[in-house]
């Protein structure tokens, strides 16, 4: 059966640090529970981003980049069909632009007739008029046939990307790769919009070393575009490192101040989020799945489109449409998720009292392609299973599309290699990272890829458990529950992957509840060792949830609520226990700090 779900404190090294002593002591253990432990870490400004010394390729990249700029030679951007590769396109295209070059367009693969990456039959739609330079963008490092391709038709080619290559590499003029074997950049982690940045502050480095700008043109300033940056970054689910914690607070200073890109702006106003207070969520859950559903169910060319527009009246239309697709990927994405539910539940009646197996694998003739990673996210985070979700490529198609989604401890792309070494020819391709892969293979070998996944899956664990388990940040005490806590651990930001926004524990008394737009548990509670009443909200829960006894045990983050000009302090409820609460003590400090 499922491991039950528990609850657990995170640890907290008392080993030596150098934090400030005016650190507050709720803000010190939060970033002594992350890791952090240096006061180096704390610093977000530009000039403590990593330096590009140690990124291999990027100077061999650069100067072929320069070279084009400066020689008017015809650029090729060719991005991913996701915000990473969205954003990562269009900071190409606008960078190149402010350095001068004359000549530079985007592609980007329709999902549905190209399939991922730069393969052979999207290069061979260039083959009329194939660029000077071809440049990919979060995507290439496992196209060896579309860069041999392209080579062939007398492109140059630079491959950016983030993804971990496989045994062979593409035999590209240039590769930039933080994540191929021997590279020794200190930051594994940066999107492929990261990987761009860096390049295109290394060619400019490299344009005004031999006079280009002083000539020419000014020197463009390429933080204008880190709102992309922090975009694509945040979007793209890569772990919050220092260095990628660097770039996205630089992105949002930018946003806050309202001179971001107006498409970006565009879907912040129709994600009613509001730029003076945008934070990492705002763009993982208002921009991003907005720009994504272009992607996932049409062409991404709307949303570089709506990134690259000047004209604000142009940027809000194209940014319209993008919600327009939005709110059909919504409505697909349940049916979807509600389907799938069914087959998970049908699973585990057939198993009766062996539970559930060690992955899930799932497939619906009726399903959408771009859609069936969100739905194997939203099955895994139900069972606590790995999932991989199959669609047909289209209609009757004897291909499918596969997108698999993981949990914390299974690197679900290893899964795949070792199911692809011991079953070759099983799947026709597979990429991706710890937490979440791509896959095609024949209708045909669904079943021996059903009944080969398990296996995988337990070799790959190595007996290790798949426990769930609920990390928090402790209780904290009734008189630190205010805005000016919130405010100080709304500023400690941003937080995101690997670097979570603090999750604290406590026991409250329910004064009041009430149901509020149709499935959000609306709530005034006290804690139960007294303080001033708060607001609390509970996205998708309802008053049933709630014991009988009127004391509840809530996991919360403690946001703020703007209204009118009006802040306030309130709880986000991410779950309601249902054990008996003890009463919480609150602790400001963890013991021995």
């Amino acid at each position: 059966m499922i491991a039950p779900r528990t609850i657990r404190q995170r640890e907290i090294s008392l080993a030596d640090h150098d934090l400030t002593d005016d650190v507050d002591p709720i803000i010190l253990r939060v970033l002594l529970a992350r890791g952090i432990s240096s006061q180096n870490e704390l610093s977000l400004g530009l000039q403590n981003m990593l330096l590009p010394d140690s990124l291999g390729g990027v100077e061999a990249a650069a100067t072929l980049l320069a070279e084009a700029v400066a020689q008017d030679r015809q650029i090729l951007i060719v991005g991913d069909f996701d915000a990473d590769g969205a954003t990562g396109t269009a900071l190409g295209v606008l960078s190149l632009r402010a350095m001068g070059c004359q000549r530079v367009d985007f592609r980007v693969p329709n999902r549905f007739e190209f399939g991922y990456g730069l393969t052979v039959p999207l290069v061979d739609t260039l083959a009329d008029n194939p660029p000077d330079l071809l440049v990919t963008v979060d995507s290439g490092i496992s196209c060896v046939d579309g860069v041999a391709r392209a080579r062939e038709l007398g492109s140059q080619v630079i491959v950016t990307d983030h993804h971990l290559p496989g045994d062979v590499l593409p035999r590209a003029d240039a590769i930039v790769n933080p994540n191929c074997e021997g590279d020794g950049f200190p930051s594994k982690a940066m999107a492929g919009v990261g990987v761009m940045f860096y390049l295109l502050s290394v060619t400019r480095r490299v344009l005004r070393d031999r006079g280009w700008f002083s000539k020419f043109r000014p020197e463009p300033n390429l933080a204008a575009f880190l709102d992309l940056v922090a975009l694509g970054t945040v979007a793209d689910l890569v772990p919050l490192d220092h260095n990628n914690r660097v770039l996205v607070r630089q992105g949002l200073e930018r946003i806050r101040r309202g001179i971001a890109r107006p498409g970006l702006m565009a879907l912040l106003r129709l994600g009613k989020r509001d730029y003076r207070f945008a934070g990492a969520s705002d763009l993982g859950f208002a921009v991003g799945p907005r720009l994504n559903a272009a992607g996932r169910l049409e062409d991404m060319g709307t949303g570089i489109r709506c990134l690259l527009c000047d004209d604000p009246a142009e940027a809000s239309r194209l940014a319209a449409l993008l919600d327009d697709l939005n709110r059909q990927r919504k409505g697909m994405q349940a049916q979807m998720q509600q389907e799938a539910i069914h087959k998970v539940n049908g699973i585990i009646e057939s198993l009766e009292q062996s539970g559930l197996p060690p992955a899930i694998c799932l497939f619906d003739e009726s399903w959408h392609q771009g859609i069936v990673g969100l739905v194997a996210s939203r099955v895994k985070d139900t069972v606590h299973r790995p999932v991989i979700a199959f669609a047909p490529e289209s209609e009757g198609a004897s291909l499918l599309k596969g997108s698999a989604r993981s949990v914390r401890g299974l690197h679900i792309r290893d899964v795949l290699a070792y199911m692809d070494s011991h079953n070759p020819g099983l799947m026709k391709a597979f990429g991706g990272h710890a937490m979440a892969a791509g896959l095609t293979l024949n209708r045909e070998n669904l079943p021996a890829f059903q009944a080969g996944l398990g296996q995988a899956v337990q070799v790959t664990l190595g007996g290790a458990e798949l426990a769930v388990e609920i990390l928090t940040d402790g209780s904290l005490g009734s008189g630190d529950l205010n805005l000016d806590t919130a405010l100080m651990l709304e500023n400690a930001g941003p937080w995101g992957q690997h670097f979570p926004e603090p999750l604290f524990d406590g026991a409250f008394d329910v004064l009041e509840s009430r149901v509020v737009g149709g499935s959000h548990l609306k709530m005034i509670v006290q804690d139960s060792n007294g303080g001033e009443p708060l607001d609390a909200i509970a996205f998708n829960r309802l008053p049933e949830d709630l014991p009988k006894s009127g004391r509840v045990r809530l996991l919360y983050r403690l946001g703020i609520n703007r209204w009118r000009g009006q802040a306030s302090c309130q709880l986000l409820v991410e779950k309601i226990v249902t054990d008996p609460p003890a009463p919480s003590k609150g602790s400001r400090s963890p013991p021995g700090v």
